[in-house]
């Protein structure tokens, strides 16, 4: 009869059946960055559990090709698994991306319920929705450069917008800029165009809040702009609340793609809100008036890098010092606890330098008993002393004797 595996016997198991990631999205190992996220998509799309209800092979391989990605597409665990291998990778920290269209009610409330709490949930764009844009069978609206369209899009749906640019536009930069003021949850998405017509997802930014807004951008500028992606250490930020503050800038990657080429490109404001539809402001722009902030941006993010350099190091001096720190206020207590007790144990020494009796306490309800007694006598004793200091003294009359002069009327 078989014996029963722990969990951690099962998890070394699962490690030792582990691919080579590179080998899962069939890359090679000087792929960049936008052929394995291509990769990724175009595998994806194929074992989608939309697309393959029934099939449990199809749903393991859609998490291997997930768990491969989120190696590869992370630049430092890309790193180390290259020098490492799967021992230099924190698995826990591997998160699955949900299609939110192929959870039930009851799951998708739960997830509504955890993302409202704080919980980083990562969705991903519906397959569905994927899928149509690769055949081709999509509505397309025309967006003019510097005019913004308000809509609403249901969620789980996307909304497709193609804009045409010259060559002039192109070289000046090209910006693409999505808010809600409802603050509606949504995902701004760029496509490539197949050779057969069809559209595949090339680019996506999360919306995320800004002030009283949600908002998301795409900047192509001719430099690379970076984007920050805050999901990826809101976990760990989770367990350590140190954290919080020295992975916020781990998650600030470049974007993929730096510039476009004249011609046409696609776009889509995807609904991710969980049960309602998105309300969006969606607004392409040329980058020419902008010069000043399109210099001032690459002047902020070159700071940003600098400094995410040096919280790296500052967080070794702190860990280091936070640690002689905690054993300095342990020791601080301890001290304190042993001075007072040697100090409590002198005087119960010198009060032993003594042949009077000790002293009888009277119990606490005798003593308050008396102690109010004493207070009544007291108080009656002021009151007859003010009551005779302040009675007001009785006026005297005396019978003063008046001389009338009785004169007899004319």
């Amino acid at each position: 009869m078989p014996t029963n595996r722990s969990k951690s016997e099962k998890h070394d198991a699962a490690k030792l059946l582990r691919r080579d990631p590179y080998e899962v999205l069939s890359v090679s190992r000087n792929s960049t960055d936008q052929e394995i996220k291509s990769a990724y998509r175009r595998m994806a799309l194929k074992y989608h559990p939309d697309k393959n209800a029934n099939d449990p092979e199809a749903a393991d391989m859609f998490k291997e090709v997930t768990f491969s990605y989120n190696i590869l597409s992370d630049p430092d665990k890309r790193r180390q698994y290259d020098t490492a291998g799967f021992e230099a990778v924190d698995s826990g920290s591997q998160d699955l991306e949900l299609d939110l269209s192929s959870l039930g009610a009851v799951n998708t409330m739960f997830a509504a319920l955890f993302s409202k709490l704080g919980v980083p949930i990562k969705t991903t764009v519906s397959a569905t929705v994927l899928e149509e844009a690769l055949n081709g069978v999509i509505t397309l609206r025309p967006l003019p450069l510097g005019q913004p369209i308000s809509k609403k899009v249901e969620k789980q749906s996307a909304h497709f917008y193609s804009v045409t640019i010259t060559e002039e536009e192109a070289r000046a930069g090209f910006v693409c800029r999505v808010q809600s003021s409802d603050k509606s949850k949504f995902k701004l998405l760029y496509f490539d165009q197949e050779e057969n017509g069809g559209l595949s997802l090339a680019l996506q930014e999360e919306s995320v809040k800004t002030g009283k807004i949600t908002s998301a951008g795409m900047y192509f500028l001719g430099f690379p702009v970076y984007r920050l992606d805050q999901t990826t250490t809101s976990m760990a930020a989770a367990k350590d609340p140190d954290a919080a503050f020295f992975k916020k800038l781990d998650g600030f990657q470049p974007c993929e793609i730096t510039e476009l080429k004249a011609g046409t490109h696609f776009f889509a404001v995807y609904g991710d809100n969980f049960f309602k539809s998105a309300s969006y402001t969606i607004e392409a722009l040329c980058a020419a008036p902008y010069r000043e902030e399109k210099e001032y941006l690459r002047a902020v993010e070159a700071q940003i890098l600098t400094k995410r350099v040096e919280i790296s190091k500052f967080e070794t001096e702190y860990r280091e010092v936070l640690a002689q720190f905690t054993e300095m206020t342990s020791r601080y207590a301890q001290e304190m606890q042993a001075i007072d007790e040697l100090l409590k144990q002198r005087n119960e020494i010198h009060a032993s330098y003594t042949t009077a009796a000790p002293m009888k306490r009277s119990t606490s309800k005798s003593k308050n008993k008396g102690s109010f007694k004493e207070a009544k006598e007291d108080e009656e004793v002021r009151e007859k002393r003010s009551t005779t200091r302040d009675r007001p003294k009785k006026k005297k009359w005396y019978n003063i004797h008046m001389k009338v002069d009785k004169r007899k009327p004319c």
